[in-house]
């Protein structure tokens, strides 16, 4: 498997200058982790800013400076090249693109001086048929799941979430194989797994949460408080039929402070998989 990024990503010095902040440097690093994590092949796209511009620019819109004939021009004979090396390679997992780029823009893209659009930047919209993900996005891929594991039944199906994230290129903390899987622990022991959990929790992009049951496990509970208080996203997956209220799947205080799923199935699209764009 192989993704595609826009180029920038693997060199920055491509991008206008004055725009790229430290937290973006972070986000192409973890982008380029995830891909080397789950073995995936990195293949640059072209630059055409680069190729239309000069590498040393300005920042400056798609009206500004890039809406000419020559420019679409340009466009032409790259999307042949990226369809030439699709057809030899076959389908990427997906593109990997940078919001706000006037031309690898995924979710948006400054069109002109009067701001952003929500709309693909002008290279990337050529290729409406490959699933794309921001780098963003696609930099969070770790994934806490909170769950209850008192049982060969929990631990089983907390195993069986964990299998269908790692087909989306998800990395998951699972406590069970953290130690956290006995109750004959020590008090030195269990201070040793609460340390370790919530360390988890503080490096995790997501926590997932399982929360069946006529009422969500107490451990799950304070991880997902926990998770929301370091400003954490949420999903709780809850396939239990049975509703709390009439207008709640699950406690109030957790169905706030998360968004709940009701099938597993829908897990990926909630975390954003590129598979899934």
């Amino acid at each position: 498997m192989y993704v595609m990024v826009a180029p920038c990503i693997l060199d920055p010095t491509l991008r206008a200058e004055g725009i790229t902040r430290d937290e973006d440097l972070r986000v192409y690093d973890r982008c380029l982790d995830r891909c080397r994590a789950f073995g995936l092949d990195i293949v640059p796209l072209p630059c055409p800013e680069t190729l239309y511009l000069g590498r040393v620019r300005g920042p400056a819109t798609y009206t500004e400076r890039l809406n000419t004939s020559d420019f679409e021009s340009l466009l032409d004979g790259l999307e042949e090249e990226v369809r030439a090396m699709i057809q030899k390679r076959g389908e990427p997992l997906c593109i990997v693109g940078v919001d706000s780029s006037p031309t690898c823009g995924v979710n948006t893209t400054w069109y002109s001086p009067e701001g952003k659009v929500d709309h693909r930047g002008a290279f990337l919209s050529r290729f409406p048929d490959i699933p794309m993900t921001d780098v963003y996005d696609f930099a969070r891929y770790r994934v806490y799941l909170a769950a209850p594991l008192f049982s060969e039944a929990e631990r089983r199906y907390n195993e069986f979430i964990r299998d269908i994230l790692a087909t989306h290129c998800f990395e998951v903390y699972l406590p069970q194989e953290a130690g956290d899987d006995s109750a004959a622990r020590h008090h030195e022991a269990m201070g040793d797994i609460f340390r370790s959990n919530c360390e988890a929790v503080k490096n995790t992009d997501w926590v997932v949460a399982i929360v069946d049951g006529a009422d969500a496990d107490s451990g799950t509970a304070w991880e997902m408080g926990y998770a929301h208080a370091l400003g954490k996203p949420v999903i709780s997956l809850r396939t239990d039929f049975r509703n709390i209220g009439d207008n709640e799947h699950v406690n109030l205080m957790l169905e706030q402070s998360s968004m709940v799923i009701t099938r597993r199935e829908d897990l990926p699209h909630a975390l954003l998989s590129p598979l899934h764009h």
